[in-house]
């Protein structure tokens, strides 16, 4: 009897086996639950038990993920091709949107973003391009948004990664920054100029209101200098003066 009883539990646990399935979800992952291909729900992580012949469980992955869209030609307003590349920051916020929905939700993102930034860097010049890289990562994350959150997806970051010229338009920037660079530097010196004139001049207007200004200024120049030996007589200790030879003449009459 107890081999009976033995034999019918080992049936048991083999066909328990064969009809049950434990699945295990973790903690970065998201399960769908499919049963004979229809979805059922979303699993949470975990372990579950599932029926092995007609469930089956998607895992998808929800963590953030970072990607780089590699660069598309692009013409802006001034009629300049560059070529431009992307970088965005995103998460799966419904597993079951995003894999439902298309066939890939990470093409359909690309694609979002690179028509969004194609038609934003269509309406900026060159300059503002290369200034404003910032701005056009807001209005860039801004464009796409909506359309990510009908795909399932948040879309975190989303920026202008790098921009490219062809060659022959890079040395013509480099003419350019070498030219505003010499302009900026002759400026710089003709400042310098003029505030060194402004001060010779302020100098020259204290000594002539000062005139003792200028025996100080001697002394101080002449005391860094060793070895110099300075007589200083004033007015009135000249002991001669220079006379009119024919009033002296006169005197002698």
């Amino acid at each position: 009897m107890e081999t009976v009883i033995g034999l019918s539990l080992a049936v048991l646990a083999v066909a328990l086996i064969a009809l049950f399935k434990i699945t295990v979800v973790f903690e970065y992952q998201r399960g769908l639950l499919y049963r004979t291909g229809r979805y059922i729900r979303t699993l949470a992580p975990g372990m579950h038990l599932r029926w092995r012949l007609w469930e089956t469980v998607v895992r998808v992955d929800v963590r953030e993920t970072v990607v780089a869209i590699p660069g598309q030609e692009v013409l802006t307003a001034d009629s300049v091709s560059v070529k431009t590349s992307l970088a965005l920051r995103y998460r799966v916020d419904d597993p079951s949107l995003a894999i439902h929905r298309v066939a890939s939700f990470r093409d359909s993102l690309y694609l979002t973003a690179q028509l969004a930034a194609r038609t934003i860097v269509g309406t900026l010049e060159v300059e503002e391009l290369l200034a404003k890289r910032t701005e056009i990562g807001k209005r860039l994350l801004e464009d796409c948004r909506p359309a990510a959150k009908e795909l399932g997806i948040e879309l975190l970051a989303a920026e202008i990664k790098d921009v490219m010229f062809p060659s022959e338009l890079k040395n013509i920037f480099a003419q350019v920054v070498n030219a505003r660079k010499e302009g900026e530097a002759a400026l710089e010196k003709a400042r310098g100029e003029s505030a060194a004139l402004r001060n010779l001049a302020n100098a020259a207007r204290l000594l002539e209101e000062n005139p003792n200004l200028r025996h100080l200024r001697l002394f101080q120049v002449l005391e860094k200098n060793s070895g110099n030996t300075v007589v200083y007589l004033s007015p009135e200790d000249v002991p001669f003066r220079k006379r009119n030879p024919g009033a002296e003449r006169k005197e002698a009459d």
